[in-house]
């Protein structure tokens, strides 16, 4: 016979980490099933390495941009192995140590962590590593992979993923990026700082085709300003891999095809959530083409299974993700059950500057027919990024004629964390009114938002 739980959570990223935590701190005994790393994708191979990266990559650049200060830095080299070292030294600290340790500490708090690959046997039953573990209640958080397109070559030729690329041992001379979203120019923009020549194929008309077309627009010309090569509506035909590296073939919309040489390939399309080897078929819980499917409570088709973060195929954010791996260990148990509310998601490109956005976009807003109006402030205009010498974006509400806030998207220094005061005003209705009357100190940054509220 196998051990027995009272919650068995499959996957330990930010959602199943956080549900085996919370029901465990309710006095549950609980197992985590994790066939890779604790701390999933975004701690080992996503957010946190990337955006530390970024940080190195963007302290680099401004060192290099010193001389219009009146600086004198004669020489702003790097080291990729000490990098690397410190990205590594960042990435166990958040952690909280090895993993080994980490799964000492998360045992004293009442959860056992077992290494392998889960498969279930019956609705109560997962088999892993040669045994059989059954649970009263399971919670499935097994995440998400990136997408691999069929193109023709592309296999053999051979690519990374974000995975390796956050762990190279030295780094490409020529880096193409296939796919223009947040992780591809995050990803551009710190390889060419450390000097890569990089290209970026994006197969829609527009890079960021999720952002506000104004602000994305924006940062695109400033990438390119940087150097870095971004071709849209290219598809990749084919690839090969020749004595001098790999030949990726392409062709813009009705234009000739056209060749690219490249030292490595970055796939970054998106992510598809990691169902495979789950065998949820056999136990009746329903799936459709973005991911398991589940209802307001973030139940399953089966009434004891539920699901959580990037396996759902919602928005894949690791904040997502964790408020959804605590709603879900709520209501594995509650005789109340409480629905996830996913109505206001902010999200981050993480360039240098940064674009955050919150809410509905201009486009969205025309598609559905929706009247608005627009605040905007230039952070040319604010004498914090004056002084900095940081003046590019901008701040952007939408409002209705209620004065309701429809959208926030900021483009500019530190607009990651400006965009915050947008995102509790949203989440506590709270109008358009408060915010542009609401006395900011002078001078910050944060006065955008205040100045792009008062505007309206």
């Amino acid at each position: 016979m196998g051990k027995h739980y009272d919650l068995l959570v499959i996957g330990a990223g930010a959602a199943g980490s956080t549900a085996a935590s919370s029901a465990a701190s309710n006095g549950a005994r609980v197992a985590l099933i994790e066939r890779d790393k604790i701390g999933g994708t975004c701690l080992n191979y996503g957010c946190d390495p990337t955006k530390t990266l970024l940080h190195i990559a963007a302290t680099l650049h401004h060192a290099r941009q010193a001389e219009r200060y009146g600086l004198r830095i004669p020489s702003a080299s790097f080291d990729w192995g000490a990098v690397e070292a410190y990205t590594r030294e960042v990435i166990n600290r958040i952690r909280g140590g090895t993993s080994d340790e980490v799964r000492a500490d998360m045992a004293k708090k009442g959860v056992e962590v077992i290494k392998g690959e889960a498969s279930f046997v019956s609705a109560h039953e997962v088999a892993v590593q040669g045994q059989t573990i059954t649970a009263e209640r399971i919670i499935v958080a097994s995440g998400s992979q990136t997408l691999v397109p069929p193109i023709e070559g592309l296999e053999k030729a051979g690519f990374i993923t974000n995975v390796e690329a956050v762990a190279l041992s030295s780094l490409p001379r020529r880096l193409a990026i296939v796919g223009g979203g947040a992780i591809g120019m995050e990803f551009a923009q710190m390889f060419h700082r450390f000097g890569v020549s990089v290209t970026v194929l994006e197969r829609s008309s527009y890079p960021l085709d999720k952002e506000d077309r104004e602000l994305a627009d924006q940062l695109c010309d400033l990438l390119t300003g940087e150097g870095i090569h971004i071709e849209t509506e290219a598809e990749l035909q084919h690839v090969q891999k020749i004595s001098d590296g790999k030949q990726l073939t392409y062709r813009c919309k009705d234009g000739p095809q056209q060749e690219l040489m490249a030292d490595e390939i970055l796939l970054a399309l998106g992510r598809r959530p990691t169902l495979e080897k789950l065998n949820l078929a056999a136990i009746g819980v329903k799936t459709g083409k973005k991911g398991i499917e589940v209802d307001e409570y973030l139940r399953t088709s089966v009434p004891h299974i539920w699901a959580a973060g990037d396996v759902t195929g919602g928005q894949q954010f690791t904040h997502v993700a964790y408020q959804q791996g605590k709603v879900a260990a709520h209501n594995a148990f509650a005789d109340h059950p409480q629905p996830f509310d996913g109505s206001v998601i902010p999200w981050v490109t993480y360039t240098d500057p940064p674009l955050a956005h919150v809410g509905k976009t201009e486009e969205q807003l025309r598609e559905q027919g929706l009247a608005y109006r627009v605040g905007r402030m230039k952070f040319s205009e604010v004498e914090r990024a004056i002084t900095m010498g940081q003046t590019a974006g901008l701040v952007k509400l939408l409002v209705d004629a209620q004065d309701n806030i429809l959208g926030g998207h900021i483009l500019g220094a530190r607009a990651d964390d400006l965009l915050a005061p947008v995102i509790v005003a949203m989440h506590a209705k709270i109008q358009l009114k408060q915010l542009a009357e609401t006395i900011i100190p002078y001078p910050t940054l944060s006065e955008a938002v205040r100045w792009a509220a008062d505007r309206l």
